[in-house]
C-alpha cells in the first residue's frame, strides 16, 4: 500500500523525500511514512503538499495498492 499519487507528484518534479520533509518542516523518514501510507498527516502538511505539488490533497491522500496512475512526464 503506498499514496501513489503523492509518490508520482514528487518524482515528476525531480524531488527527494528529504527536499519534501524539509519544505514540511518534518523528518525524511516522517515523510516516508506519509508516503508509504503508515503515518496519518496533520491538515497544515497535506495543504503544504496541495499547494507544492497543486493537486487536490484528497488525491494525495489516496492508499492503493499499485501504481494505477499514467506517469506523462
Amino acid at each position: 500500500m503506498k499514496r501513489w499519487r503523492l509518490y508520482v507528484e514528487r518524482t515528476k518534479r525531480g524531488l527527494t523525500q528529504e527536499q519534501v520533509a524539509f519544505q514540511l518542516g518534518i523528518s525524511k523518514q516522517g515523510y516516508n511514512n506519509i508516503e508509504l501510507g503508515r503515518r496519518c498527516a496533520s491538515a497544515e502538511i497535506w495543504d503544504t503538499l496541495e499547494d507544492l505539488f497543486g493537486v487536490d490533497q484528497r488525491e494525495l491522500r489516496a492508499v492503493t495498492e499499485e501504481n494505477t496512475l499514467r506517469m506523462d512526464y
